[in-house]
């Protein structure tokens, strides 16, 4: 049976004291939504729907492409937003999954189990429940005298019996789709929040004569939401927890598993040692026997096999087999250190490519270049690029030795196996194999420091 599913992402989340709607705060890179999407479909969704609101200008661009949106106008509680995907799932026939927009965590598995006992009982749903010492604010399952799930109250409408229960609602289910749709129509707001609750679909549905399921989880941490900064910092640390173990259980070493962040599309190969305070993001993809840290953050960085990675930070980069980085040093997008080459302490590099077995060993800006193999680049070196309008490309051919302070004012080819002298300012072209001095000629002046005595202060 097809399963499509709808996320419920419309809320506005105030308890985040943010100008920016719940969703579309991260964990580990990823917004919160996006988390529900991908659960979705790693649990074999065909169609997703995603539901926004408030906020939906930021909300939308986040799942558009992969999902089709549909809009809440007035948020006026959960039943609400799963009617607006009422026209989008016309005519569907299956399961329906609603996941909320604001829970990371739930597991792709739990999905999948959920959908399969729908299906071996036909039942119109399937709650996912979980028992909790501290139920406050939850929705407690109410059973029957047969043990079966008769309705879900929620705290502000429980009586002190049903506050007592501790068997909670997690706020994710799997419905036949028709029986969704019709007890959706049947939904008023006659509650103390004076909203529409999607849990009244529960009891609506058993009146029906349709079975009403439970599917009671061991593991409530998968159905955490974020309603607030703290619980945002929480799930953060709990998806942190996941993926370092899985990294770890594939052949990674973690010194310290508390200070590596690594986001869900990271890559890392066996063998590879990541040291503490790393942050991962983006689809940086690591090769084999790479050593990474510490106080490094690479996002979207490929980095090769026996490379070490220290104090850097790398945004769309590229490091080659061998090549090494840091510490202290700043690749930004469009930096290509080849194989073997190494950008050195306080180096940053930004759109260029540095050759096989080339180096930028320290103090040095190397922009809109053109590294050759076999370089050497000295000290203090910097590629005068910009001339307050436009960039410049600066090309370095192999074997070059440029000394320190030397100043290449782009743009300007230095050719194959030339050397540029210390201190140089260089503003035209170098031929291959030529010595370039580019500096003012030295000057003494015998017995100056005699004539002009300095008053020194006390």
């Amino acid at each position: 049976m097809e399963t499509a599913a709808i996320i419920l992402a419309a809320g506005a989340g105030t308890r985040m004291k943010s100008k920016k709607p719940k969703v579309a705060h991260e964990v580990l890179g990823r917004p919160l939504v996006r988390w529900a999407v991908e659960a979705a479909k790693k649990a074999g969704a065909d169609r997703v729907v995603t539901v926004v609101g408030h906020g939906r200008e930021q909300v939308a661009p986040l799942v558009e492409g992969d999902t089709e949106v549909v809009v809440q106008t007035q948020q006026r509680g959960t039943a609400d937003a799963a009617l607006a995907a009422k026209d989008a799932l016309a005519g569907f026939d299956g399961a329906v999954v609603v996941l909320s927009g604001d829970s990371p965590l739930i597991r792709p598995d739990t999905i999948r189990e959920m959908c399969t006992l729908r299906a071996e009982h036909n039942a119109a749903v399937v709650v996912l429940t979980m028992e909790l010492a501290n139920s406050f604010g939850y929705g407690r399952i109410v059973r029957d005298g047969a043990g079966e799930v008769a309705r879900i109250v929620e705290q502000k409408d429980a009586t002190a019996e049903e506050a007592a229960i501790t068997e909670c609602n997690s706020g994710f289910y799997c419905f036949d789709a028709a029986a969704l749709f019709e007890a959706l129509a049947q939904v008023d707001a006659n509650n103390a929040q004076g909203e529409f609750y999607l849990t009244d679909v529960l009891a609506i549905a058993r009146e029906a004569g349709r079975p009403v399921l439970a599917y009671k989880t061991d593991d409530a941490e998968q159905c955490l939401g974020v309603n607030s900064r703290g619980q945002l910092a929480e799930a953060t640390r709990v998806m942190q927890r996941r993926i370092n173990e899985a990294h770890m259980a594939a052949g990674v070493t973690l010194w310290d598993p508390a200070t590596a962040y690594i986001g869900p599309e990271v890559t890392i190969a066996a063998d590879v040692e990541v040291l503490p305070n790393v942050i991962l993001m983006g689809r940086t993809a690591i090769g084999e026997d790479s050593l990474i840290g510490p106080n490094t953050r690479l996002t979207d960085t490929c980095v090769g096999a026996g490379c070490t990675v220290d104090e850097t930070v790398a945004v769309s980069a590229r490091l080659d087999d061998g090549a090494s980085c840091g510490p202290r040093a700043y690749l930004r997008p469009g930096a290509h250190l080849c194989e073997g080459s190494k950008a050195g302490t306080h180096v940053e590099i930004k759109k260029s490519t540095v050759g096989k077995g080339s180096k930028v060993p320290h103090l040095s800006y190397i922009g809109d270049a053109t590294i050759g193999e076999g370089v050497n680049i000295g000290a203090g070196t910097i590629t005068c690029n910009y001339d307050g309008a436009n960039k410049h490309a600066t090309v370095i051919e192999d074997g070059v030795f440029v000394g320190s302070d030397t100043m290449l004012v782009a743009p300007v080819t230095i050719g194959e196996g030339a050397l540029v002298g210390a201190g140089s300012t260089i503003t035209k072209n170098v031929s291959p194999g030529a010595l370039a001095l580019g500096r003012a000629r030295q000057s003494e002046i015998e017995g100056w420091v005699a004539a002009h005595p300095i008053e020194k202060k006390k």
